[in-house]
This record gives C-alpha cells, structure tokens and sequence, in this order.
C-alpha cells in the first residue's frame, strides 16, 4: 500500500537508517545516468542484509552491494559492467555462494518496465509479450500466461513489483519537496509510485525547478526523504552535472575479479566493519 506523505529533507544516513531494513524488498533505479551509487554505498555501511535487489540494469552497484553481503535474492532484466564485462562479484555468489548464495529472478526489460507499472497502479501484473519466443518462462516460474477474455490470446504476465523502498537520484528538488529528473528517464517515476516508501538523492536545492526539457517532476508527496548529495550518482553521469566516469567502470573489472582485492577496496573506501567481515569468508 501506498504511503503518502510530504517528503522530508534528511541526511542520507538518517534516510537509510529511518526506510531501510534487513530483509526489505529494496529497488535503486536509474538508467544509464542518475544512479544512485552514494545511496547503494550507505546501504553497505550501514550493514544492511538480507535484501531483495530489484533493479532494471544491476552494474557495478549491486555488484558491490552483493559482494558486501547485502542480498539475499536479485530481481534484474540484465546484469553486467557496461562495455566492459561480467559482474564478478555477482557471479561469484550465483556460482559459489559467496558471501551469501543469491536467488535470480530474470526478466525482459520490457517485463520488468510492465511489472512496475503495474505495482504503481496497484494491479496485481502487467503484461509482456516480448516473452513470447524466449527461453526466460521456462527458467522463470513467475512469467506466466493468462488469457485474454477478448480475444482468447494467450499472453505472458508478470507478478506486480512493489518494492518496500525506491531509492533514485535526481538533478533537482525544490523547497517543498519536489523532484525534477530531466535527461534520460528510465523506470524511476514507476519504481517510486509502486514503492511503500522513497528515498530520493539529489545534487542541489534550489526555489525553482525550472522549465527543462524532457523534464520529469516527482512531487513532495508521493517521496518519503529528499537527501541532498552532490555527486550521488558517480561514477555514472548525471546530466547537466558531471560526465560519466569510464575509468573507473573499467578498473572494477579487476578490483571485483579477486576477493581479496574486493575486500580490500571495500575497506579503503566504503566499510571497513562489511570487509572485516568478510575477511573470514575469503
């Protein structure tokens, strides 16, 4: 069920620990651009486990957040380092366990944008029928037919996905609490409207938001928390703020492909207590 509430300015730390729990269905959208990395990143810190992952394109943030321990189960369309690669550290845990064995659930991009919509309507499934012709219903038990009573057309359908927190980041909120994504959109706006509650990170506060193109606005009280966090997104880019960092996208390749250069990277520079943890898992 949907909470409405006026969103609330709050530190990110205090966002995460009031909205995020163990064992919660936690979705972090944004496509290409707006990733909410510093959100991911507090999460770790915050030694949150447990978790069930939902994200449209999992890259190297969920491959962080798996490899800290954090999830227990991830729902994604696709999985990887964006013209580089494999996740290593999620791999890792599918194929080995490590830290923790994860549950898969595999979807279509256009199945998990259907699967949204549908939680944001509070209908209990969306339909897909890019499934049609693929493997992904037979690896899958959640991809299901159902008929249509028109036409008597059999079509796949997807189970609503209504996570019990949304967290994105955004260019933009005002004063009152409303929040402007402009640039590329991907399923944000879905994430948040289907999501209990919705932590939102932003670059800066300003008393307009301005009249941009391709501009989505979110408002103040569909959001739970409004954090203010400059440079939240990075390394991936947030339009009309800085450009994405491909060195770094290319240098996790080999930090993720060695846990103990996972480990030791995850204790210079996110969670010192997560990596000695791990340690006695390595």
């Amino acid at each position: 069920m949907l909470v409405v509430e006026s969103a609330r300015p709050m530190s990110l730390p205090e966002a995460i620990s009031a909205f995020v729990e163990d064992g919660m269905t936690v979705a972090l959208e944004g496509f290409t651009h707006l990733i909410p990395y510093a959100a991911g990143h507090e999460i770790i810190r915050q030694g949150r486990h447990d978790l069930s992952l939902v994200r449209m394109t999992p890259d190297i943030l969920y491959d962080q957040m798996i490899g800290a321990g954090c999830a227990r189960k991830l729902t994604f369309s696709w999985g990887g380092n964006p013209g580089v690669g494999s996740l290593h550290r999620f791999r890792d845990a599918v194929e080995r366990g490590w830290p923790a064995p994860l549950e898969i659930e595999e979807h279509a991009h256009a199945g998990m944008a259907a699967a949204y919509a549908a939680g944001a309507a509070r209908m209990p499934f969306g339909l897909c029928r890019g499934y049609l012709g693929t493997d992904l219903m037979s690896v899958n038990p959640n991809i299901r037919l159902v008929t249509c009573p028109f036409t008597d057309e059999a079509i796949p359908a997807v189970p609503a996905i209504n996570p019990d927190v949304a967290i994105i980041h955004a260019q933009k909120a005002d004063r009152h609490g409303n929040v402007l994504i402009a640039g590329i959109v991907g399923v944000q706006k879905e994430a948040v409207m289907a999501s209990r509650h919705a932590i939102v990170t932003v670059e800066e506060i300003v008393d307009d938001l301005g009249d941009t193109m391709n501009r989505l606005v979110l408002p103040h009280w569909i959001l739970s928390a409004i954090c203010l966090v400059p440079g939240g997104a990075r390394p991936s880019y947030a339009h009309g703020y800085y450009a994405r960092d491909n060195a770094a996208y290319l240098a996790w390749d080999s930090v993720a492909a060695d846990r103990d250069r996972f480990i030791a990277w995850l204790g210079e520079t996110i969670a010192p207590e997560a990596a000695a943890a791990l340690e006695t898992l390595a």
